[in-house]
């Protein structure tokens, strides 16, 4: 879907921008981190379904975060790229006050 609004053109290539980008895509991780691990807590885990125990609950929290981890790393779901124009129009308005 194309932006209504036209957005300013930042140059990608400085250490600024890519700097943010690296903090937007850390958030993004953090987010789909979050999002995986209430996923992974509503699945049913008593010793009928996959045995249950503290193992089982340590195994689906790394699974959770290597999940999001492998997301993220794949270009995620987009909420960095969608985070970038404001973090950049932030950090530009605090370069002039």
């Amino acid at each position: 879907m194309a932006s209504v609004v036209p957005l300013q053109q930042f140059d990608t290539k400085s250490h600024a921008y890519i700097q943010m980008y690296k903090q937007a895509k850390a958030l993004e991780g953090t987010f789909l981190n979050t999002l995986t691990k209430e996923m992974f807590s509503s699945i049913k885990t008593d010793a009928n379904s996959f045995g249950g125990g503290s193992a089982e609950e340590t195994w689906r929290g790394m699974q959770a975060e290597q999940m999001a981890d492998a997301m993220a790393q794949s270009g995620g779901i987009g909420l960095a790229d969608q985070l970038m124009p404001t973090l950049m129009q932030l950090q530009e308005a605090g370069k002039t006050n």
